[in-house]
């Protein structure tokens, strides 16, 4: 058995995996840390390796709990990788996206495939049909941009995300809705087009915590895998201990 732990930006999410399939998987908020990793291996004795993947600085409390239980491989630029990383600057690609483009690359490793992860930021990965990551964007994500329109001016109000009526509000609160969610969605597609534009045959994947928004949005085909990262995670973690 396998243990994959992503330490996001609000939350820390974690799966156990056999023979490549997700058997359990949780989130928790990190002061729980030491508690629920005691409970996971009550219950997973036979986990043998673990991952950690940290967007931030990784505490190294968190590595040792773990490194009590099993093996642990912390997730880093060094770590090696199925695919071709042709970013200019490796050193700076954030680990979660190197876990979206391994899981890319493992699900369609002949092909083109975009994937798009709409958590704290969405962020595009692009992996082309030569099994070759070649970079893709960043931009806010929806609690960002809600956020940003609550700070930054004198009389907005801080709103949790919600479904539209209409694309046209006609209030305060159903602009801003207007704003974040169609903005984002019509964001979203039109980043896709761009893609399509230049890759054939392109295979789209949305994930991340905010991708329920915009699953039924957007015009654009989509395959929707909310577990794509943590996918991921397990396949460089066979790939770091095979």
């Amino acid at each position: 058995m396998n243990l994959v732990i992503d330490i996001g930006n609000t939350l820390i999410k974690y799966a156990v995996f056999q023979n490549s399939r997700i058997i359990h998987d949780h989130s928790f908020e990190s002061g729980l840390f030491l508690s629920k990793i005691r409970e996971l291996f009550e219950k997973y004795p036979q986990i043998n390796n673990a991952i950690l993947s940290s967007v931030g600085k990784l505490d190294r409390k968190e590595r040792d709990v773990v490194a009590l239980f099993c093996k642990v491989h912390v997730l880093t630029n060094n770590s090696k990788v199925p695919f071709k990383n042709s970013y200019a600057t490796p050193q700076t690609l954030g680990v979660d996206r190197l876990a979206l483009a391994a899981a890319a690359y493992h699900h369609n490793p002949r092909g083109n495939t975009l994937v798009i992860d709409a958590g704290t930021c969405i962020t595009y990965e692009m992996v082309n049909n030569f099994g070759e990551y070649v970079g893709g964007a960043i931009s806010p994500g929806v609690k960002m941009r809600y956020n940003a329109m609550h700070n930054q001016t004198a009389g907005l109000p801080l709103l949790n995300p919600n479904d539209l009526l209409d694309f046209i509000g006609n209030s305060t609160e159903s602009c801003m809705h207007s704003g974040v969610i169609n903005g984002v969605t019509q964001e979203v597609d039109g980043v896709i087009d761009q893609y399509q534009s230049r890759f054939q045959d392109l295979t789209v994947i949305l994930t991340g915590g905010d991708s329920h928004f915009f699953a039924k949005r957007l015009k654009n085909t989509i395959f929707a895998n909310s577990k794509f990262l943590l996918e991921g995670l397990n396949c460089l973690l066979e790939y770091n201990t095979n």
